[in-house]
């Protein structure tokens, strides 16, 4: 039997597993006890199933465990043993991270790839995706999802993905650092797995640690409280690339930046690469200390800034084409429109309506869209009114409110009434004659000239991009 058919067995075993479950236990304890339950590895008759935490680990194992071995061995007898245990321990040694819990056991099972289930709003994992070890005894597990090739770059962050690419496929230290920023969901980590997986890719013999800095941090204290801090600078000062995610997470921890400032010296002197990431540039970082920012000033700095429609759309399509769901083209865009917070949630509403469709039997219709994401699009409705931004951009140019609504035409005016037009636009719902009217009674075309003018402005102007974008965020936030 084929490596690919045994995948689609698996899969289908553990959906049916699940289901099973669900039906003894009910919704609400599915929901909150085996949903997030996700398959790492199935070998030799030992299946891994990892939770999110010791205390839900603890719980399954008391109240669930031995259903479910009973369950997975009677829909495959090669199944002999379950493992139950905490993600955070992956990759470590075996004994003492899972409870064990033993089923009816056969000779023996097939071997098969670490596998994890693909797991989504509102959606019983349907498929397996493997995640690989990140080529380190202490690197955190890389998502085989996260390549170069899976990213789909758009005007916001084809800057970040030319400057990771350009690190990653080179053998010397390029930008030291490199440094990632944006909101959540809009990429970073994605980028980050990317450069390790094309790393591993070329050399091999690389040695890459990726992980968050809430991990550096927590092994960091361990060392000092185990007074073994030597094997800890042993262990990341001679590595090749340290990719460390999520760097606001040491604000104010000031034993660990201390820590980290002197290994990221340490890589530096040694022409080692190092990647970070944050939600914020390293100037805007709170609690950080200013030598630490400096440093994390001196490479290169990459802003991945919030998608268009036009990325939002693109993410949509290329999603549904790697899962082999045919999703109508109005339902994208109805998707790409709504839907405009992060790529997590973005994937996630596909992941309903395509599950739903699925499960129930339904076409993908727009109307069966809405249904099934009635909760998140109320979420994101736009409640920002035309009033707010006038106010807010008024005040972002130094004008008056009244500016807004006058028939000046100097530049200091009309560029920041055109400005609000354009964002008026975006963030609401009004047609283009309503929104003349709240403009001093304007006609529809001069909106649409004003839309126009921003767009081409932000395409020429990156200091007149990053206003607008900055006041898009204040808006939306």
């Amino acid at each position: 039997m084929s490596g690919g058919s045994i995948d689609a067995q698996m899969s289908a075993e553990w959906n049916g597993v699940l289901n099973g479950l669900r039906e003894e236990v009910g919704e609400a304890a599915f929901q909150s006890w085996l949903k997030p339950m996700t398959v790492r590895e199935i070998a030799n008759g030992m299946a891994r199933v990892s939770v999110p935490t010791r205390f839900m680990k603890d719980w399954v194992v008391a109240h669930y465990a031995d259903r479910l071995a009973e369950l997975w061995s009677a829909a495959n007898a090669a199944i002999k043993q379950v493992e139950i245990f905490v993600q955070a321990d992956y990759g470590q040694s075996e004994g003492g991270v899972a409870a064990k819990t033993r089923a009816a056991a056969s000779p023996s099972a097939p071997a098969v790839k670490p596998v994890q289930t693909a797991r989504s709003a509102g959606q019983t994992p349907t498929a397996f995706r493997p995640v690989v070890d990140g080529g380190s005894d202490i690197s955190a597990p890389l998502d085989m999802r996260y390549t170069f090739d899976n990213f789909v770059v758009g005007k916001p962050n084809e800057f970040a993905y030319a400057a990771a690419k350009r690190v990653a496929e080179s053998a010397t230290a390029q930008f030291n650092p490199l440094f990632l920023y944006g909101g959540v969901g809009l990429g970073k980590t994605h980028l980050m797995h990317a450069i390790a997986w094309k790393i591993r890719e070329q050399d091999p013999a690389r040695t890459v640690i990726y992980m968050s800095a809430e991990k550096f941090m927590y092994r960091f204290i361990r060392a000092l409280r185990e007074q073994n801090t030597v094997d800890f600078k042993e262990q990341f000062r001679n590595v090749d690339v340290l990719m460390i995610d999520d760097v606001q997470f040491i604000s104010g921890k000031d034993s660990t930046q201390e820590e980290f400032f002197h290994t990221f010296n340490a890589l530096v002197d040694q022409g080692r690469q190092i990647v970070i990431s944050a939600d914020k540039s390293p100037s805007d970082l709170e609690g950080i200390e200013e030598r630490l920012k400096s440093r994390l000033n001196c490479g290169l700095v990459a802003d991945i800034h919030a998608t268009t429609y036009e990325l939002r759309l693109g993410i949509l399509q290329s999603k549904a084409e790697r899962t082999g769901v045919t999703v109508p083209q109005k339902v994208m865009e109805f998707l790409a429109h709504k839907i405009t917070s992060n790529v997590r949630e973005l994937e996630g509403a596909l992941n309903r309506v395509a599950a739903q469709a699925s499960l129930v039997g339904r076409a993908i219709t727009l109307e069966t869209a809405q249904e099934v994401l009635h909760d998140l699009i109320r979420a994101h409705d736009r409640r920002v009114t035309i009033e707010e931004i006038q106010k807010k951009v008024a005040a972002h140019f130094n004008i008056r409110t009244s500016d807004m609504h006058s028939a000046r035409r100097a530049r200091s005016v009309a560029r920041p009434r055109q400005v609000a037009m354009y964002l008026a636009k975006q963030l609401t719902s009004r047609s283009l004659p309503e929104i003349g009217r709240k403009f001093g009674g304007r006609d529809h075309t001069t909106v649409m000239h004003a839309v126009k003018k921003v767009e081409e402005l932000r395409e020429s102007d990156a200091t007149f991009a990053e206003d607008v974008e900055l006041l898009r965020r204040m808006l939306e936030g």
